[in-house]
């Protein structure tokens, strides 16, 4: 950031971006179709099954195929999981850029590695789980998993997640430096375009699962939380009751999710796709991810690009910051909660 200061006050700010751009969206106009599926775990590299999944929809649409139903509810367990670890980075983050030292990341890292056990198990890997497929998932959750993730849902996580409000959200040096610090309202939201818990604590009720159902997320009741003042206090209340949400998605995923194959069609590392265009988008962590796919018949995408939430919502770090102190920038930073793996691409 580049910073102009009268004293320790902020008159100025701009955001320096690029220097971690690497191409990923020419990359992709390069790779086969199949190939770029790895590359959107190094989107935000702490949501590579959300990545996944809003990339999956894309080409489905192009080539017209349906995920099973029990692959559905895979791709919903997986995503909801997802947004925990990223909610809980989130707020050991904040926590952190507040000067609380590493104790609440600590707490919030211990319940993460507990998901990333799950995500290993059946990708293969902790955090680039390359899991998501053209009509389903890689492979069937194993059943010592299956146990595993009951457990979490249905017993850890909720007590965790109520230690952690218990321990933060009332404590004086939480809200002393962050109510009231970026404040972006609700119109100034919606003319950056802002995304995801950035959005939502400004008072815009809007997230994809609600106002796009995609997959099969029509089927589950939950909440969208809100908050009013849109500052990087209600940023970070509105990423906790998120997480809660998720727990409750969770839950009836796993009371109802059938018997069944994972893959809707034989996997294929060459598939056809149809020449057409198409957009696919998710409600990720962060906010809404989409992937633009045109497709000239031949076996990689003509064109491929990314709406990264990282991005859009850094753009109003400017506005949100000036009038505050040198020393608030670290906070409403980390309030807004961007990667940069897809702040570049």
């Amino acid at each position: 950031m580049v910073v102009a200061l009268e004293g320790e006050t902020i008159v100025d700010l701009k955001p320096v971006m690029g220097y971690l751009h690497r191409n990923h969206e020419k990359i992709g106009e390069r790779n086969t179709y199949i190939m770029n599926m790895p590359f959107t775990d190094r989107l935000d590299y702490l949501t590579s099954m959300g990545n996944n999944f809003g990339y999956a929809l894309a080409v489905e649409k192009l080539m017209g195929i349906k995920p099973t139903e029990r692959a559905e509810y895979i791709r919903v367990i997986m995503a909801e999981l997802t947004r925990i670890i990223s909610h809980l980075f989130a707020i050991g983050a904040f926590l952190n850029d507040l000067g609380a030292f590493f104790t609440p990341m600590l707490y919030a890292l211990r319940e993460r590695e507990l998901i990333l056990d799950v995500f290993e198990s059946v990708s293969g890997s902790r955090m680039m789980c390359n899991y998501f497929r053209f009509g389903g998932v890689v492979r069937d959750i194993p059943a010592a998993t299956m146990t595993l993730i009951h457990a979490l849902v249905f017993e850890r996580l909720p007590k965790q997640i109520d230690d952690l409000d218990t321990y933060l959200t009332k404590n004086e040096i939480v809200r002393s430096r962050s109510i009231g610090v970026g404040v972006l309202s609700a119109e100034d939201a919606l003319a950056y375009s802002a995304a995801g818990p950035v959005l939502r604590a400004s008072g815009i009720p809007y997230d994809v699962r609600r106002a796009d159902p995609y997959s099969i997320y029509d089927r589950f009741d939950f909440d969208i939380p809100t908050a009013r003042n849109g500052d990087s206090y209600d940023r970070y209340i509105v990423r906790l009751e998120e997480i809660r949400q998720s727990i409750r998605i969770l839950q009836q995923a796993l009371r109802d999710i059938p018997a069944g194959e994972v893959m809707a069609v034989r996997p294929q590392y060459q598939p056809k796709v149809p020449a057409g265009e198409a957009y696919g988008r998710v409600e990720n962590p962060k906010g809404e991810l989409g992937y633009y796919l045109v497709s000239d018949g031949s076996p990689h995408p003509w064109r491929y690009h990314v709406r990264a939430p990282s991005f859009i919502n850094l753009t109003s770090l400017s506005k949100i910051s000036i009038g505050h102190k040198i020393a608030d920038v670290v906070v409403i930073l980390g309030s807004l909660d961007i990667v940069l793996g897809e702040v570049d691409r």
